[in-house]
């Protein structure tokens, strides 16, 4: 305790509460190719919509789709996936061309994701790409319609009068107005706000084509135009409470966000975004104390567009649409748009997106975002559509690094897809020319699986490894990580119609012996994951999967808690205390059968004064692991009538 220099009580507290935590074992992880998301970020999905929300519906290519697959096969055993999408150089977020009349090209970028944006055009991009660009690389995003228009051009009276017919197409004016106060797209309503119809086109200054009208007919009368859009707001954008606070006039607008193609929502039109009441102020705050600025609003909660730059640049008959700064009342610089801009110069139309379509070793160059221990958990990797030779490098540069997660293989697609004799030899063969890594941090199986795409409504040929790598998450919640993955009781693989290969007994021994695990299809008993070994060539303990599984979960949380004894003192206090922490978690795990029988030694013998002195701190911990049952024997012996069974040894 303190030393006190005077007369008093002093309270301390001793925490002796500490126990071995509990870490996570069923945390998924793979990388591939999608149409949709952030690239070379690690996102977290818990199912598959999620997943599909985040990265789009599967690639159409077969080369592309294994993946995908695999990640929807491994969150149907579990909730827990982390997904990288990966790409090359060619890719693109889709950009604006066509909204203003501009001097000079624009051209497409890539911005992988949240973090590049933030670094590159967060502050704006001199309108290289326009006002907007798609929220991620991809084709998904071309053909998105981005409409906003503030209260002066939500509504407003055309010049001049109009005429038409009940039923006609035609609309004719008398001043010109046609091509500067109209726009195709824009809703027509006459003085008694009745809808005229929509602009279809427009032929010359004083004509215009509507579609269909059937239903108002006017001569010599005032119309009214509005954004073609106005209808799907509670109201007519004017001013925030917060310019009105600030002395402040006309800022709020209504921002949409349209699928025109219907190549998102499968309907040509369908209004996917809506952003009711932003400001053009750049500090203006809601009702909730939060940022009103359209620009953050827009980049905090839109799942399709980045906001890229105000359109300052551009000009409409010599007018400029963004205002240059103002500064009002309260000190605060602010934007805001010119009253004179029509709505149709705010509409603009996205283009130019391009796919990712990375080569495997970008896709395994990606699974490294996985190798840091320290900030990234994650326990059960899986290759998906990988080939072997590919899946090499995760072994080597994630699983063998870290040391407290599995990578999971399948052979090669041609060496069992297609194929009706050899299937044993190619993928023995796949992995000697792959010069596979043969460790105990690697798993290979050797199915692929036909499972039905509800995408497309078509028939695909899969990769077992989100399945077997499914297996062992499913296991977790089941029983323990310790308790083997395969067999009848929790090796059963899911949503597969039939396997491309299902190894007879000759071609299982050939492979297990090489530390391939066969998926076989049993008539009556389904598909299952028959075999529990690891990648080690040398026989060991931990050629099996509980094995190494179990050392995972013990390493893990042994050492999670002894960082607590980091800058304490190497004394007998510190030992027991080490001890006392350990010794009930093992056995814990002993009594839910993981381990037969085991030792902590923390004492003066292993740590010696050399040991202290060189501040460090040493406790051997000693395991006898639980083994699964690969092999049964069954004695059948048949004897005389009238033996007694103890004459026959029994």
């Amino acid at each position: 305790m303190a030393f006190q220099l005077s007369p008093g009580v002093q309270v301390t507290e001793t925490d002796l509460t500490s126990v071995v935590p509990a870490v996570g074992t069923s945390i998924g992880g793979t990388a591939g190719t999608f149409t949709w998301g952030p690239i070379d970020e690690i996102v977290d999905v818990s199912n598959e919509t999620e997943f599909v929300n985040r990265f789009g519906k599967p690639p159409a290519l077969s080369s592309d789709y294994g993946t995908f697959f695999a990640a929807s096969s491994f969150l149907s055993y579990t909730g827990a996936l982390k997904v990288i999408r990966a790409s090359d150089t060619a890719a693109k977020n889709a950009y604006v061309s066509n909204d203003y009349a501009v001097s000079g090209s624009r051209t497409a970028v890539l911005i992988k994701n949240e973090s590049a944006y933030d670094l590159t055009y967060a502050s704006g991009n001199s309108d290289a790409q326009g006002m907007w660009a798609g929220k991620y690389a991809g084709v998904l995003a071309n053909g998105i319609v981005v409409g906003m228009s503030d209260g002066a051009n939500a509504s407003k009276a055309l010049t001049g009068t109009w005429t038409t017919t009940l039923g006609s197409t035609a609309f004719t004016g008398t001043t010109g107005a046609a091509t500067t106060e109209l726009y195709v797209g824009a809703t027509i309503y006459d003085a008694t706000d009745a809808l005229i119809g929509t602009v279809a086109s427009i032929t010359d200054a004083n004509n215009v084509v509507l579609a269909a009208n059937a239903a108002v007919a006017i001569t010599a009368a005032v119309a009214t135009r509005k954004w073609e859009y106005l209808s799907q707001f509670d109201y007519t954008p004017g001013t925030t409470a917060w310019a009105t606070n600030a002395s402040v006039t006309a800022d709020e607008v209504h921002i949409v966000v349209v699928d025109s193609t219907g190549g998102i929502t499968g309907v040509a039109g369908t209004i996917i975004e809506k952003f009711q009441g932003v400001s053009k102020a750049s500090d203006a705050k809601n009702s909730f104390g939060e940022s009103n600025y359209y620009r953050t609003v827009i980049n905090d909660r839109s799942s399709w567009i980045w906001w890229m730059d105000h359109p300052s640049s551009e000009t409409v008959s010599g007018t400029a649409p963004w205002a240059s700064t103002t500064t009002v009342a309260n000190g605060t610089t602010n934007k805001s748009f010119t009253t004179t801009l029509l709505p149709h110069e705010l509409r603009a139309v996205l283009t130019g997106g391009v796919g990712t379509n990375p080569s495997a070793g970008d896709i395994a160059t990606a699974m490294q975002l996985f190798a840091n221990d320290e900030l990234i958990d994650v326990n059960l990797i899986f290759c998906g559509g990988l080939e072997v030779a590919n899946c090499k490098s995760v072994i080597d540069n994630v699983a063998d690094i870290r040391k407290d997660c599995l990578v999971f293989v399948s052979p090669d697609r041609d060496s069992v897809v297609g194929q009706t004799t050899g299937q044993a030899a190619n993928i023995l063969a796949d992995i000697t020319g792959a010069a596979l890594t043969r460790s105990s941090y690697a798993v290979m199986d050797s199915g692929w699986k036909y499972m039905y795409d509800r995408y497309y409504d078509r028939y695909v040929w899969v990769p077992c490894n989100g399945d077997t790598a499914g297996l062992c998450a499913r296991t977790d919640a089941d029983a323990d990580p310790w308790f083997s993955p395969a067999g009848y009781n929790r090796g059963r693989i899911k949503n597969a119609v039939k396997l491309a290969y299902s190894p007879n007994k000759t071609d299982r021994d050939t492979l297990y012996k090489a530390g391939v695990n066969p998926i076989v299809g049993f008539p009556g008993s389904g598909i299952v994951l028959f075999g529990d070994k690891t990648l080690l060539e040398k026989p060991s303990a931990f050629d099996r999967i509980n094995v190494r599984r179990l050392f995972i979960v013990l390493e893990k949380a042994i050492s999670t808690a002894s960082k607590f004894q980091l800058f304490e003192f190497n004394d007998e206090f510190s030992r027991a205390q080490f001890k006392n922490l350990v010794e009930p978690f093992l056995r814990d795990v002993q009594g839910r059968r993981g381990i037969y029988n085991f030792r902590v030694v923390c004492d003066s013998t292993n740590n010696t004064q050399q040991v202290i002195d060189s501040n460090s701190f040493v406790a051997d911990i000693f395991i006898q692991p639980a083994r699964s049952v690969n092999f049964i024997t069954l004695n059948f012996v048949a004897t005389r009538t009238g033996i007694q069974f103890e004459e026959v040894g029994a």
